[in-house]
């Protein structure tokens, strides 16, 4: 009987531990989601960051997942069963009724209690909204000039650092036979070709102006004269063949297609945006052109004045948190460790793209707009620039640089530009 019973000890015991080590090996593996959406079709540059953060919590699975059509079906997906916990927002968001229900989403990134560093990011970044920060930029965009520097070097012409000298250095590569000294998206761009030229003067107007910027605003038809000055710039360089609107016109898509034109080295200034420059080093290895000859380039503010050109300091991508979704603490612990000045200079590094801190980190590519004074830099949010106000410039430099209409046609038709 005894040794029946210590067998039977025994036989328990050896369950006990079975049961207790089955408990902790659960424990150990039980996981936190948190799930990201938004409308780049990869994102490497946060994957990265992924990695980084379950070095501290690994435990915690994230994803990344791309949205067809974003902007209609996040509205469904934030009520669906799968709720994501971060999701890009846009301008849109804060100024069409039919997104209420996103923006009920949003959590207030202001609250003292989530202890974000908010002072890392430019002021002029974040808008808020009825008092509440619903968003943080994880990306800054701006606008400007791809430059072929080689070229430049090999033709003994200077990067011109005012209007009179770009236009200078137009004539000299015109004369040199280059068929487009700039080019640009092409003519089924939404961006419109102009807009980089056109959009940067047009801020500037209404920056100085707060009586001009109240009636653009408010779409008042008498704003439109506050465009002359961008459409007219506009207008010189189309009239001075600085851009060939049928070269332009052979690109088959603006953002891959762009970055390759510009590698088959004759281009000396392609116009764009930062979101398109953050394409450019992985594509230097699918460009033959590029490989066979590679030149040195960097991406310039366009000299638009006397002075030299603008920084336009807009949010790229912006990041809202669903209040609403599974592991909320976890999701905001991720938010508080993203939203520093060293990993968001790292990601903004990893992706090319200017980052949203005031200690900036700008990799070489940018140095250019690194030297923009203070006075040439423009945030759009602070200024309370919605998307319809800045498609009537879009719009107007798009027809006024194809000869559409005319200047004073263009500038009647503000606020009707839709």
């Amino acid at each position: 009987m005894k040794k029946i019973f210590l067998l039977v000890l025994s036989v328990f015991v050896m369950l006990l531990f079975v049961s207790c080590g089955n408990e902790k090996n659960s424990s150990s593996t039980m996981q936190e989601e948190i799930k990201i959406v938004g409308s780049y079709d990869n994102f490497e540059a946060l994957e990265a960051e992924f990695t980084k953060f379950n070095e501290l919590y690994p435990n915690v699975r994230l994803s990344y997942k791309k949205i067809d059509d974003y902007e209609n079906t996040i509205i469904s997906v934030l009520e669906g069963n799968s709720k994501p916990n971060i999701f890009f927002s846009t301008t849109k968001m804060f100024e069409d009724e039919k997104y209420n229900s996103v923006v009920n989403h949003m959590e207030d990134l202001s609250d003292a209690s989530l202890n974000l560093d908010l002072g890392c990011i430019r002021d002029g970044l974040i808008n808020q909204n009825n008092g509440k920060k619903l968003y943080l930029p994880v990306f800054s965009r701006t606008y400007g000039m791809l430059v072929n520097k080689s070229l430049f070097e090999k033709e003994n012409i200077q990067i011109p650092s005012n209007w009179n000298e770009l236009v200078n250095v137009c004539n000299s590569f015109k004369t040199k036979e280059y068929k487009s000294p700039m080019m640009g998206y092409s003519k089924d761009s939404s961006s419109c070709l102009m807009n980089p030229v056109a959009y940067p003067l047009f801020l500037a107007e209404l920056n100085k102006n707060n009586e001009a910027l109240v009636k653009a605003k408010n779409f008042d038809a008498s704003a439109g004269e506050y465009m002359r000055s961008a459409l007219n710039k506009v207008e010189s360089l189309i009239d001075l063949g600085a851009v060939d609107l049928n070269e332009c016109d052979k690109i088959a898509d603006n953002y891959n297609k762009v970055i390759l034109r510009f590698f088959e080295g004759d281009v000396p200034m392609m116009i764009c945006t930062a979101d398109t420059v953050s394409g450019t080093k992985k594509r230097e290895s699918q460009s033959e052109a590029f490989i066979n000859n590679p030149f040195e380039y960097s991406f310039y503010p366009i000299p638009l004045t006397d002075e030299g050109g603008y920084f336009i300091d807009s949010p790229s991508i912006k990041f809202s948190v669903n209040k609403d979704c599974d592991n909320l603490d976890m999701t905001n612990t991720f938010m508080k460790f993203l939203i520093t000045n060293k990993e968001l200079n790292a990601m903004a590094s990893n992706k090319l793209l200017v980052p949203p801190t005031k200690v900036m980190s700008f990799d070489s590519l940018y140095a250019p707009f690194g030297q923009v004074k203070e006075q040439y830099i423009i945030s759009p949010e602070a200024l309370g620039i919605n998307d319809k106000l800045a498609l009537q410039i879009r719009k107007a430099s798009f027809e006024v640089g194809r000869k559409i209409v005319t200047i004073d046609e263009a500038i009647s038709k503000y606020g009707t530009y839709k």
